[in-house]
């Protein structure tokens, strides 16, 4: 006989569980602490199988019949009713426990840390995780909406913080792509977030660009008396055109001073290509002298508290400001741009050759590739006679200014 409402009401425990039928496999089991749970008996093949429905009277008797009518269904297609509730289950309990925070730090080990990215990247994406953390680090990822995601950034933009609440929805968009190719979320929320944050102002590098400031700037490195190394990187750095992370991350087993180049691994770079730079004769008698002094191991310009690690993200800007120098005057990151501009307004260099020294990408692979192979020679030449104008500058010499005669 089929259970109406108040024969449910009416069960009462025994000593042991028993069990009381409903229809088409469907029962109710008491416990002997009085509990009511819903079961559904079904067969998978010769097998016999049940799935718990939940209990009641959370679950009423009319709840149970559509749960149980849907089991049946499933079995008649094929299915597995009580096998799929335990794969939902164990996905949901591995969903739950994948928290924004869990993802993005899986993220950067895997992409980053274990494809070899710089230290500096590693920093930065630690930074924009730091900033997203407190606001829906805790959060399945999957159930994070876009809304979620903008408050911290719009916090960040009322600070005045524009390019970092860019950067850090850009992470957050990296992460939760990780997530969808790994299936802990089906959609990147930060798509939906382009346009509502505040486009940041093109920001460049101080820079010097005039010959006679220049020629000042390295006679001022020149008399810099603060940590041997800083100097020393102070001094190389306007010869490389490298980008200063790179500079100060540079090893010894990279340099070949007696070739005069300079192997950057892509693992450094920030293009992820490597990079060869050619060394002029004022640059390898540079590095000589840091090399006696530090014996060829390890980091070129090692910190000051300790030779396993390399010289601090802003030793030479820090050292720019001992000097007197603002940092609207000139940056490490300016270097580039002052080399840039002055090679390209000489005349004398492929801006091909200048580009690749610079280590621009090229939209080109092919073409990237045949530039690396062209410009070689061009290059070396470029870097000798660009260490000489330097040494002309900071003697004072009768320097023509190339801004002032392209004008005219």
């Amino acid at each position: 006989m089929a259970l109406t409402e108040t024969r449910l009401r009416a069960l009462k425990a025994k000593d042991k569980p028993y069990k009381v039928a409903d229809q088409r496999g469907l029962y109710i089991e008491v416990t002997p602490s009085g509990g009511k749970l819903w079961r559904f008996r079904y067969r998978i093949g010769k097998v016999e199988k049940k799935l718990a429905i939940g209990s009641y009277p959370d679950i009423s008797l009319k709840q149970a019949r559509e749960a149980t009518y849907e089991a049946r269904h499933s079995v008649a297609s094929g299915g597995d009713p009580a096998f799929e509730k335990r794969k939902q289950k164990i996905r949901e309990e591995f969903l739950s426990a994948q928290t924004f925070e869990a993802v993005a730090r899986e993220y950067i080990e895997q992409m980053m840390v274990q494809n070899g990215r710089a230290d500096a990247t590693l920093i930065k994406a630690n930074y924009f995780l730091d900033q997203l953390v407190p606001a829906i680090g805790d959060r399945p990822i999957q159930d994070i909406e876009p809304f979620e995601v903008l408050a911290p950034l719009k916090r960040l933009e009322a600070t005045g913080k524009h390019e970092t609440a860019k950067k850090c929805r850009s992470f957050a968009g990296r992460v939760f792509r990780y997530a969808v190719a790994t299936t802990r979320c089906t959609a990147d929320p930060t798509s939906m977030l382009k346009g509502a944050l505040v486009t940041p102002r093109a920001k460049h590098y101080a820079a010097i660009l005039e010959p006679k400031e220049l020629g000042g700037l390295l006679r001022a490195i020149d008399d810099y008396t603060g940590y041997p190394v800083t100097r020393l990187a102070l001094q190389i750095a306007p010869h490389v055109f490298v980008r200063p992370g790179e500079l100060r991350h540079a090893e010894w087993r990279e340099i070949d001073l007696v070739e005069g180049i300079w192997k950057i691994p892509a693992g450094k770079m920030k293009a992820r290509r490597a990079h060869a730079v050619p060394l002029s004769k004022q640059v390898i008698s540079l590095l000589t002298d840091l090399a006696e002094m530090l014996d060829h191991k390890g980091y070129v310009f090692p910190s000051a508290r300790s030779f396993t690690r390399p010289m601090s993200e802003n030793a030479l800007n820090a050292a720019f400001r001992r000097m007197g120098f603002s940092k609207e005057e000139v940056t490490a990151h300016g270097l580039r741009a002052t080399a840039s501009t002055f090679l390209n307004e000489s005349g004398l260099w492929n801006p091909d050759a200048i580009e690749r020294a610079l280590a621009h990408g090229d939209s080109n692979a092919v073409r990237g590739a045949y530039h690396r192979g062209k410009h070689w020679e061009e290059r070396v030449r470029m870097a000798q006679w660009w260490s000489d104008h330097l040494d002309q500058l900071r003697l004072g010499g009768n320097v023509v200014d190339i801004q002032r005669s392209v004008a005219a």
